[in-house]
């Protein structure tokens, strides 16, 4: 059994045997599976008092069941951790131990040249240079100093530690709301794993500056008083300031005046009614495509191109896609057609490296791009990989002699691949607002697009923008991401980022 991040529940399908698999074992152990039946016992582990008086009771006694197993699923495995510790402790214990031995020695021959009574001046000039040739003799203690460093050098796996399973933290305000939030869609309580109660405090973390901007004007606006014209139009400003569009911004405010026009209003009913309309623009355009996620298909040769313009993150956005594959025990290839920028193939070569995923590259200087997806797909028809992701040059929406070769590229994978289902995905810099709607018409014309990745969500105060995009564009978003770690994308829910983006 593997857990399907894209599609975010267990499959039965054995993962790939890729390097990665053992470091990331710990993740599949602790998702949402196993028998939540002896579990509620410790249920009187997490305190009841931080928890909000908004909380419905309800829901705060499912977050407190999902706490109760998730704290003891912790504390199974925390034994293992400790049980290894002691063996490593000792190794760094053992280097610094010489060291006061090597200082004694380099001062006990001082005291000798120290004792030379009435020395002449040849005499103080051979003292000199038996001084020096000591001070340049003595580097043995320093000779150990490399040695400390080594220490570190083990730590140079950061990455690993980026890696490792979150830790759980208190029962906070923080994990109710992500714990409603999941509570809200259905699951039980049996089924939530900590790194998606992690993933959604990030999440809304990310749009911490969005929502400052958004609710706080928003809930000013609101007020305890029923919805007006005049609340309306505070309304508009509030949401175009966001970076949800005109269209969106339109559409939303047209069906509250419907409403309005039929019946009064209360502020909680129209909050609860906006993020109702919110979500229906960010699903149609998903619901339109026909697949409400989307996930490589198994048994055959799915290629995704990531497109944008430079700066937007799509190499780092590949690296965690293919971390993402692999961890759903997916096959995976990279394809490392961004041959224009200086240092690209060695960017993409590291995030392979960090996920086990094998990377194709042409190391010639403008080699073309077109021929690098050629050797990638001939690759993975003969390994039987199930996923290739091809890492493109960023390029101008208005440079048509680029854009030009985007489609030759898509030609040769149409070409080469005709059974397999190609995903063209643009990734989008949330912080550039409605510069990224012009970018998504754009690219939609020459790359065929099929989807869009929002990036840097935790860095801008324009979250609106998904709205924009699938409401203007039409293009169904499909990852989002919020943070640098490798961990710190996941397939789009649209009523997990609207509650997080109009969290109070």
């Amino acid at each position: 059994m593997v857990f399907d991040w894209f599609r975010r529940r267990t499959t039965p399908t054995e993962p790939p045997v890729e390097p990665a698999e053992a470091t990331e074992a710990s993740d599949a152990d602790a998702t949402p599976v196993n028998e939540p039946a002896p579990e509620p016992a410790s249920e009187p582990a997490p305190p009841a008092q931080p928890a909000t008086a908004a909380v419905d009771q309800d829901a705060l006694d499912w977050a407190r069941q999902a706490y109760a197993r998730l704290k003891a699923e912790q504390e199974r495995s925390q034994p293992t951790v400790e049980a290894q510790e002691p063996e490593a402790t000792p190794q760094p214990v053992v280097a610094p131990a010489p060291e006061p031995e090597a200082v004694p020695a380099a001062e006990a021959p001082t005291p000798p040249s120290a004792t030379a009574p009435e020395p002449s001046l040849l005499e103080l000039a051979a003292a000199s240079r038996a001084e020096r040739q000591r001070t340049v003799l003595s580097p043995s203690p320093d000779l150990q100093a490399p040695a400390s460093p080594s220490v570190p050098s083990t730590e140079t796996q950061e990455p690993a530690s980026e890696q490792a399973s979150p830790q759980l933290g208190s029962f906070d305000a923080e994990f109710t709301w992500s714990a409603e939030v999941l509570a809200a869609q259905g699951l039980r309580a049996d089924q939530v794993s900590l790194e998606e109660i992690d993933w959604l405090s990030r999440l809304r973390r990310g749009l911490e500056k969005t929502r400052r901007g958004l609710v706080t004007q928003l809930l000013d606006t609101l007020g305890d008083d029923p919805l007006t014209p005049e609340v309306l139009d505070d309304l508009e400003s509030s949401l175009l300031r966001a970076d949800v569009g005109v269209t969106a911004t339109d559409h939303v405010l047209e069906a509250l005046r419907k409403r309005l026009n039929e019946e009064v209003v209360e502020p909680a009913e129209g909050l609860r009614f906006l993020k109702e309309q919110l979500r229906g623009l960010l699903e149609a355009p998903i619901e339109a495509s026909g697949e409400p996620l989307l996930a490589p298909r198994r048994d055959r040769l799915n290629v995704w191109l990531l497109v944008g313009v430079n700066g937007v993150g799509k190499t780092t956005t590949l690296g965690k896609l293919a971390n993402l594959a692999v961890r759903s025990g997916y096959s995976c290839l990279i394809a490392a057609a961004d041959t224009f920028r200086a240092a690209a193939v060695q960017q993409v070569t590291v995030w392979g490296e960090r996920s086990g995923v094998p990377v194709i590259a042409n190391p010639s200087a403008n080699a073309d791009p077109a021929a690098v997806v050629y050797d990638a797909i001939g690759a993975a028809r003969s390994k039987g990989t199930e996923l290739v992701l091809v890492d493109t040059a960023g390029r101008l929406q208005t440079k048509n002699n680029l854009m030009e070769e985007l489609s030759k590229v898509r030609r040769i994978v149409d070409k080469l691949a005709p059974e397999a289902v190609v995903e063209s995905l643009l990734v989008l810099d949330a912080s550039q607002g409605q510069n990224g709607l012009r970018q998504a018409m754009a690219f939609a014309s020459s790359a065929g697009l099929t989807g869009v990745v929002i990036t840097k969500l935790d860095g801008s105060a324009r979250g609106g923008v998904a709205l924009a995009v699938a409401s203007e564009a039409g293009l169904p978003i499909r990852f989002v991401g919020a943070g640098e770690g490798i961990r710190d994308l996941r397939p789009f829910n649209s009523f997990e980022f609207v509650e997080a983006l109009l969290s109070g």
